[in-house]
């Protein structure tokens, strides 16, 4: 059973578990990005949390979190699930809650993230639109994507 809870407060414990969750999954699906890349995107990725409308987790028994989202008006900003717990159902989970329950109807992916892309195509998203850098200006393409 996998269930997900909404993530009101943040503390310093959840943050560094996030963080962790964030670049084991990034390591592991974004094989574009190079040490310096990683090392600065973390603090954006901070940023991040405290940015988004809803941030919601998964966690295992021992209260680790394994996977987390967050959402904001409409539209998936983040969703990062821990490398040893990816293919398990989890993503599907949280993808399935944000279009049931928070009515998200937009994801951009990095499309050099080609696990990334075919898995929200696989969950019923197309590409609308394509940016050749990322926010932070990068030279790694974004895909705009949209619900079906």
């Amino acid at each position: 059973m996998i269930d997900i809870e909404i993530l009101n407060n943040i503390d310093k414990k959840d943050m560094d578990a996030i963080l962790k969750v964030w670049e084991s999954s990034v390591r592991a699906t974004h094989t574009f990005l190079n040490e310096e890349d990683i090392i600065s995107l973390k603090p954006q990725v901070k940023e991040g949390v405290y940015y988004v409308n809803k941030f919601m987790c998964v966690r295992d028994d021992e209260d680790n979190i394994q996977a987390f989202m967050g959402v904001h008006d409409g539209k998936i900003e983040m969703l990062f699930v821990s490398d040893e717990c990816r293919c398990n159902g989890i993503g599907k989970k949280l993808i399935e809650y944000a279009i049931n329950s928070l009515n998200i109807k937009y994801v951009d992916v990095n499309e050099q993230n080609i696990q990334g892309v075919g898995f929200y195509k696989h969950m019923g998203f197309d590409v609308f639109k394509r940016s050749e850098f990322d926010e932070q200006g990068n030279p790694f393409p974004i895909l705009h994507m949209t619900l079906k």
